[in-house]
């Protein structure tokens, strides 16, 4: 209790007991540099649940719309200085949309000197203007035909300050921005360009994965952004590979990660490791990959069931929790893939099974052959 007291004093110094059993407090309560009246009656066991909080006329007109989640709050804080922290945090958010509800708009000339900008851009690449003009998207395509959209949040000050800009890239997008007072029709302009001269950089790397995208079988993402540089590529056998490409040297040796049984994978990790030196940054990424793992990668419409088994097969499902299954029966004859936290499952309610440290040693569900799991720290987490 001393400590609770010690804390709530450094956190509300304005805050103090008023009473000896100190079930009454009044004072202050601050935030955004302002103080708020308050006094909280407690119950003689100091229980949140059953007290009572009395605010100031300033304090309760900028909680209004809050009283509900103030009350749930007071109902499962454990002690006075918890509410009183989470107290402060809806005062902050009431707040800072308070200012945002009331905040002064934009000098005519603001709207006008946009309309002229998007004018002078062109209003063909205009995607979507909200009715503030403060949220702009623009349109472009690169020189391979593929549509791109830059989302702009204009704040008050535009064009003296910088707009927050939202791109979908594998990299990061930095404006360079110069304060445009005195010349209206250059600052669209100027992001623009700026957008499309990131759009020509990346030209190379979305060739490469649109490559892989459409002559591959692409297990993950199923649905890839262009952001994504990551991609897990269907190899027949219940196998796998998971490679990430560097979106500025798309053609070079991406990160290589094989998944499926050891009597299939090994093998093509022995032939990437005899052949990376023929790795030629002037071929496609996809066919360094055929020519250097000596394969030719399936097409998902030449996969049959047989070759390839998507679903795990303890809970029948593909994607569970956002995960795909991942562990393979090492048996030539089996093969069956099963998701991690399905297979460790299991495992741990077999008598004959055993662990060593993060691996357990037990029988395949399917084939009863032996079976080994190696747990990532993913996994423990979801234990």
């Amino acid at each position: 209790m001393a400590e609770m007291e010690v804390s709530l004093l450094r956190q509300c110094p304005l805050l103090l007991p008023q009473n000896r059993a100190k079930t009454v407090y009044e004072g202050f309560i601050s935030a955004q540099g302002r103080d708020f009246h308050l006094r909280i009656v407690l119950p003689e066991d100091l229980q949140m649940k059953n007290a009572r909080l009395l605010c100031s006329w300033q304090l309760r007109a900028i909680l209004n719309g809050y009283h509900q989640i103030v009350q749930q709050r007071m109902q499962h804080s454990p002690d006075l200085m918890s509410f009183m922290m989470e107290l402060k945090m809806i005062l902050e958010v009431a707040l800072k949309n308070k200012q945002e509800l009331y905040a002064p708009p934009p000098p005519p000339q603001f709207y006008a000197s946009l309309i002229e900008e998007i004018g002078t851009l062109g209003w063909d690449k205009l995607v979507y203007v909200d009715t503030c003009l403060s949220t702009i998207k623009l349109k472009a395509e690169d020189a391979s035909g593929r549509k791109h959209l830059i989302t702009l949040k204009l704040k008050a000050k535009y064009p003296a300050e910088s707009p927050d800009c939202f791109v979908d890239f594998p990299v990061s997008f930095s404006v360079s921005w110069t304060p445009q007072v005195n010349a209206p029709c250059s600052s669209l302009i100027s992001i623009y360009g700026q957008f499309l001269a990131a759009l020509e950089s990346l030209k190379a790397f979305w060739d490469v994965m649109d490559e892989i995208d459409e002559k591959t079988w692409v297990l993950e993402p199923e649905k890839p952004t262009r952001s994504a540089t990551a991609r897990r590529i269907a190899l027949g056998n219940n196998a796998s590979i998971n490679i990430d490409v560097d979106p500025r040297h798309p053609t070079m040796l991406p990160e290589c990660c094989f998944l499926g049984a050891d009597h299939v994978v090994k093998p093509l990790g022995i032939k990437l490791s005899r052949n990376i030196h023929s790795w030629d940054p002037e071929n496609s990424l996809l066919q360094n990959l055929k020519d250097v793992l000596e394969i030719d990668f399936p097409a998902r419409a030449n996969l049959e069931k047989s070759d390839f088994s998507m679903d795990c097969g303890i809970c029948y499902a593909y994607q569970l929790d956002g995960a795909i299954p991942d562990q393979v029966c090492d048996n030539s004859q089996c093969g069956q893939p099963f998701h991690q936290i399905c297979l460790y499952e299991w495992l741990r309610g077999l008598l004959t099974s055993r662990q060593s440290f993060n691996i357990i040693f037990g029988e395949c569900p399917y084939c009863s052959k032996p079976i080994t799991l190696k747990m990532s720290g993913r996994k423990s987490r979801n234990k």
